[in-house]
């Protein structure tokens, strides 16, 4: 049977174009990602089941990233970086630095329009599209050298994850409250004492931590404390 192709709209041309610049390679499979940049607000055949796919493959690829990158950091600190790695403003932002911002159909009068979510979704589901278009490996690839290494500051994220004290404090602070920090004990000798650490919210003791170092074990009940208040996972 003949088959008669149809030439690609100036519309489906700027989208390949988009995606080649966007991915570093061609597509065959043009509906994946006018899906991908498709949100309910234009239609109910949106890029929501890609984004749950991109999100599945996107936390995968990441996870793999940083357990092969830090082979002597915990669970905890590998994913807490990870949660980091893919919260919605990170994502957010890499969409709009790799051009996805100006390729999504969405409708602005629509529930708001632009939803603070809008562009992370997108690309949640533009990673699902990659995936279903380009497999597994080229999508690995993808996700490592042309979202992660080009735009997150591992160094200056995991910085940022370990001042756990500076976390508690603004969060005392934009609810009215007042955060402190008290030594309860010490232990040991001199060069190689122990010191104990208690998070106090608004006169009550929330947790506690150790460290070898005044410094490291507020830094510790910090921790503890976010994670017993629910301010980090």
């Amino acid at each position: 049977m003949l088959k008669i192709f149809r030439p690609r709209t100036e519309k489906e041309k700027t989208l390949l174009s988009n995606v080649k610049g966007i991915i570093g390679k061609k597509t065959s499979n043009l509906a994946l990602y006018q899906l991908a940049v498709r949100h309910s607000s234009v239609s109910k055949e949106s890029n929501e089941r890609l984004e749950f796919l991109g999100d599945a493959i996107l936390g995968s690829v990441v996870a793999e990233y940083l357990f092969k990158k830090y082979p002597y950091k915990d669970e905890g600190f590998l994913t807490e970086i990870r949660s980091r790695i893919v919260k919605r403003d990170s994502l957010n932002t890499i969409a709009q630095k790799i051009g996805l911002d100006k390729i999504i159909e969405f409708n602005e009068n629509a529930r708001g329009g632009r939803t603070a979510s809008i562009y992370g979704n997108a690309l949640e589901a533009f990673v699902g599209a990659v995936y279903l278009d380009k497999g597994y490996k080229f999508s690995r690839k993808f996700i490592i050298s042309h979202l992660v290494k080009p735009h997150i500051d591992l160094p200056q994220l995991i910085e940022q994850n370990l001042n756990f004290k500076s976390t508690l404090i603004e969060w005392a602070q934009k609810g009215g409250k007042k955060a402190s920090f008290e030594i309860i004990e010490e232990k040991g000798k001199k060069h190689q004492k122990q010191f104990t650490s208690q998070a106090v919210v608004d006169g009550e003791a929330i947790a506690s931590g150790t460290g070898f170092s005044k410094k490291k074990a507020e830094q510790s009940a910090a921790e503890q404390a976010c994670k017993a208040l629910g301010i980090i996972k």
